[in-house]
């Protein structure tokens, strides 16, 4: 047999009994080749030893089989799950998965998707938490495919993949309300992040008819844990103190629920908390977290499949129309706000 390194693809052909072209679609193309005619090619390849030479095969076809994932803070279990649903779609489609935190940097995130138009990638999807229309337009100009992740996006924007936040906000508010709590509260993380803002428009809805005091909205400087502390303290200092309170996320819903408890207070006798996105922080806190769900590995895959078929359909010479894919969200109860017995 032939050193791997100096096996080319005619060797490969010759083997196969078939056509250097049959070969590279049996490696780029697979599913344009017959069965039978690539489990033959595919046979040689492993007899030989060959080695496909991706580089070359991406300048001869424009791109590589490289797609980018850009999301604010990979620590976040959020990201971490869609991060998963990405990687396990990309795989089924043959490509692999880059992913880059933005650390909510503007133009560290024009660079990261510079980095991957350079390497020819098929393009990105991207989380842009408190990107507004004029950054998406800086980001579209480096023409490349996108599609928005957690962002809604109308059809001359882009595809994009989402949850319906406003039908979540409204789901935590009504729970609350069932449980007999009229003294409300929404906890956020920092001022403009979209998400956060249709969620508080849901809840206020919802509640609009319910309870005769506006519901207190507290905003923390990050949406952490510490975040969940910071705003805490604030519910705490307030007069009357909320007994029900919606959290924008799980890490800021614990942090809350960690303060609450420290200070003496009961979860849930005096106060009910609801979280947003059943994590795995949500199912692994000290007191487990009613929360709103997203199925985040369904809104990774999704998002693949759009980038792909946007970039499939413009290699081939197709008009591409832009979609948007949104997810219902579901309440998901546990100790932190049960439903009474």
């Amino acid at each position: 047999m032939a050193k791997p390194g100096k096996v080319t693809l005619s060797d490969v052909a010759k083997a196969a009994g078939v056509s250097s072209g049959t070969v590279s679609n049996t490696i780029n193309r697979p599913e344009s080749v017959a069965d039978a005619t690539r489990r033959r090619v595919q046979a040689a390849i492993r007899q030989l030893g060959f080695v496909p030479n991706e580089g070359a095969a991406r300048l001869r076809s424009g791109s590589s089989r490289l797609l980018g994932l850009v999301v604010p803070d990979i620590a976040s279990s959020f990201y971490a799950e869609i991060a998963k649903g990405v990687a396990r779609r990309a795989e089924e489609h043959g490509h692999a998965m880059l992913l880059f935190d933005t650390g909510d940097d503007l133009d560290r995130e024009v660079r990261q998707l510079e980095t991957l138009a350079r390497h020819r990638s098929i393009g990105a999807l991207i989380a842009p938490r408190m990107a507004d229309e004029r950054h998406l337009r800086r980001l579209r100009a480096l023409d490349m495919h996108l599609v928005l992740i957690d962002r809604p996006a109308s059809e001359h924007d882009g595809c994009s993949v989402s949850i319906d936040d406003v039908q979540g906000g409204r789901m935590a508010a009504r729970h609350l309300v069932a449980l007999g709590r009229r003294r409300l509260a929404f906890v956020a993380g920092p001022v403009g992040v979209p998400q956060a803002e249709r969620r508080l428009q849901g809840f206020r809805d919802a509640v609009a008819d319910e309870v005769s005091v506006e519901p207190a909205v507290v905003h923390a400087d990050s949406s952490d844990f510490l975040g969940g502390g910071e705003a805490a303290r604030a519910l705490l200092a307030m007069d009357p103190r909320p007994d029900g309170v919606f959290c924008v996320n799980d890490q800021l819903a614990v942090g809350v629920v960690n303060e609450l408890t420290r200070a003496g207070l009961r979860v849930p006798q005096d106060v009910a908390v609801v979280g947003y996105g059943d994590t795995s922080v949500a199912r692994s806190a000290s007191v487990p977290l009613t929360t709103v769900r997203q199925p985040m590995s369904d809104l990774g895959r999704a998002a693949v499949d759009h980038l792909i078929r946007e970039s499939e359909g413009v290699a081939e010479s197709r008009m591409h129309h832009h979609s948007s894919t949104v997810f219902q969200p579901s309440l998901v109860v546990r100790e932190s706000a049960p439903l009474p017995e």
